[in-house]
This record gives C-alpha cells, sequence and structure tokens, in this order.
C-alpha cells in the first residue's frame, strides 16, 4: 500500500525579483506503508525542502501529494492541520522547549487534543517508555546528552501517533555510537508501530543500516532510486557509487592497501564484489585448483543489507595473463562482479 506519493513536485524560490533557484525539480517518489525510506544527497541538494514538501510546511510550487490517499494541496488549513497529526517530525538540532521538562516537552503537541491532563500524563510516561527515558519525566534538556534529547524529539514526534515519522538529518549531530542507538530505536518504532520512516541524510551509512529503499538527490532531482540492496550492488550514477565508496570507506581502504602493497610485474591487483550464497563459496581456492592462480587477500569485509550478506575482497592474483583472464571470467560466471585496481588509481 502507498503511503506517501509525490507527483511532478517542484518548488522554486524567488532569491529577488530576477533570481529564481529550482530546490526540488520535478520530482516522482512513492513510498510505502511501513518502509523506512533514505532520501541522501549532499547539502544543497534539495532534500530537506524536499522532505518539509511531504507535510507542506513548504508549498510546492507545482505537483501533488498524496498522504493515505489524501492530497494534501486541496485540503483547507483547518483539515491540513488534522491531517499532519499522522505525519511527526524531528530535526538535527531536536528543537526542544528548554524551559520544560522532558515530560511537557512530550506532552505540548497534547495540550490542544482536548484530552484530559491524567491522560495525557499517561501517554507522556507511555511514550518516555517506549524511547527509554522512563527515568528522564522531570529533568529538563540541558541535563541531557544529545542521544537523549534526540529520544525526547521522538517521543513528542509520536505523541500524535502519527503513521509517518519525517527525520530532517537527525542523527547529523549525534557521535557514531549514539548514531546507531537512535537508528536502532527507529527500526524498532518502525517494526513495532507499522510507522512509515523517511530519513533525510548526507551520509549513506545511515542508509545502510536500517533503510529499506532510497532516493539519491543531486541539484533538486531524484537521480537514482530504489532497493537499497540493488542500489548498493548496482549504483547506476557516479554520484551513488561515491556515497557507498565512502559507507564502505573503500577509497581509504584502497588507498592504505596499495600504499602497502609492494606488487610484483605478474600480480594483479582486484577488487571482487559478491551477494547472497556466494560470500560462502571457496571461490579463491578454486581459482588455485582450476587456473594454478594465487591469491593473497589484501583486504576483506562482510556487511548485511536486509539480512543479505553482501562481501568485497582486495586480492592480490599471481599468475599469467591468460590464466587470470581465465580466472576473472570464471568469477565473473559466478555471480562475482570484478574490478582491476593499479597504483594510478
Amino acid at each position: 500500500m502507498q503511503m506517501i506519493e509525490l507527483k511532478n513536485i517542484s518548488v522554486t524560490f524567488n532569491e529577488n525579483e530576477k533570481d529564481e533557484v529550482d530546490a526540488v525539480k520535478n520530482v516522482n517518489l512513492t513510498i510505502e506503508d511501513g518502509t523506512i525510506f533514505g532520501i541522501v544527497g549532499y547539502s544543497g541538494a534539495g532534500k530537506s525542502t524536499l522532505v518539509r514538501v511531504i507535510n507542506l510546511l513548504q508549498r510546492p510550487t507545482k505537483g501533488t501529494i498524496l498522504v493515505d490517499g489524501c492530497d494534501l494541496t486541496k485540503l483547507a488549513e483547518k483539515q491540513l492541520r488534522q491531517k499532519r497529526k499522522d505525519i511527526g517530525m524531528i530535526f538535527q538540532h531536536f528543537n526542544l522547549l528548554e524551559a520544560r521538562t522532558i515530560g511537557e516537552n512530550v506532552a505540548f503537541p497534547l495540550k490542544y487534543q482536548g484530552i484530559t491532563k491524567e491522560k495525557q500524563q499517561a501517554k507522556v510516561k507511555e511514550l518516555l517508555k517506549l524511547v527509554g527515558l522512563t527515568d528522564k519525566i522531570n529533568v529538563y534538556p540541558s541535563q541531557l546528552s544529545g542521544g537523549q534529547k534526540q529520544r525526547v524529539a521522538i517521543a513528542r514526534a509520536l505523541a500524535s501517533d502519527p503513521k509517518i515519522l519525517l527525520c530532517d538529518e537527525a542523527t547529523s549531530a549525534l557521535d557514531p555510537k549514539t548514531t546507531g542507538q537512535i537508528l536502532k530505536l527507529l527500526q524498532k518504532l518502525n517494526r513495532k508501530l507499522n510507522l512509515t520512516i523517511i530519513l533525510i541524510t548526507h551520509e549513506m551509512q545511515v542508509v545502510k543500516e536500517i533503510c529499506q529503499k532510497t532516493a539519491v538527490m543531486l541539484n533538486g532531482q531524484i537521480v537514482e532510486k530504489g532497493e537499497v540492496l540493488q542500489v548498493f550492488n548496482e549504483p547506476k550514477t557516479e554520484l551513488t557509487k561515491k556515497f557507498i565508496a565512502t559507507a564502505f570507506r573503500q577509497e581509504d581502504i584502497l588507498h592504505k592497501v596499495i600504499e602497502n602493497s609492494s606488487l610484483s610485474p605478474d600480480e594483479t591487483l582486484v577488487e571482487l564484489s559478491y551477494t547472497g550464497k556466494v560470500t560462502n563459496e571457496p571461490l579463491l581456492a578454486d581459482l588455485y585448483q582450476r587456473f594454478e592462480i594465487k591469491a593473497n587477500i589484501l583486504y576483506g569485509n562482510i556487511e548485511y543489507l536486509q539480512q543479505v550478506p553482501v562481501g568485497k575482497l582486495i586480492v592480490s592474483l599471481v599468475g599469467s595473463k591468460k590464466k587470470i583472464s581465465e580466472s576473472l571470467a570464471y568469477l565473473n560466471s559466478k555471480g562475482v562482479k570484478v574490478k582491476l585496481l593499479n597504483t594510478s588509481d
């Protein structure tokens, strides 16, 4: 079931009477119910503007926004306020009310919903338990760590029982360990509440950790989209390849491998990428048995994307050029992607 559908969305800002900036250009995007969807791009790509379009905090210059089958652009202001209760949002810098306790921050969206104080308090306790902050109800934001503040922001965003949670660079201000904790919490909420989550980020590592689908943005346009496993295995654009290389730290690793390797003239340096069951096959042993090729592993790693193992190896192959060529063709036939490397890369 489609939860969000953006049709031909464009957003143009008029910086002055002469200059117009196309922040978002003709974007079409469908996000299914219960999905964790990552939108990745560098600063200025238009991703934050696009996510604000979803709840009409930013009205598009043109296009249609369907949320759970409802066209938001056709709603009156009162109807839109009601519909926005289905869409929670969290931000990079938490946006907590510093003069109010954690409990009061979480209760803030409930004040105008016509429910009693007793029910408000019960709801606040339930939400703080959900995000692991039961003991912080009476403390103030200044007494919390960054990760705890983001948990409060998440609890507050969930106060209206939304179907959708928009996360605009929600982990960018956090250290790697805390980022991992927040991502695991979002993953738990997605499963427990069937919450549709849209993550805006400039880090492919975040997408790799918990997203099922992703879209890559550049200059206001979506240049690539699909299942995370598919996008990581078969990136179509150079931008996506750069993001993936960063997520796997490929450039740093390759530089160090080449820097610390002394290759002989009969050695060939290759990167091998493989997915799924092939990660369990003894392919390098096969190379020696079939082609008398010696393989020296210089780097190896296996990641899991959507519970599917994705492996990468950097190896030096020793043997005749003919045999190496035959061995690489054999690896390709087994579903292994082969990339030739050299010291000039």
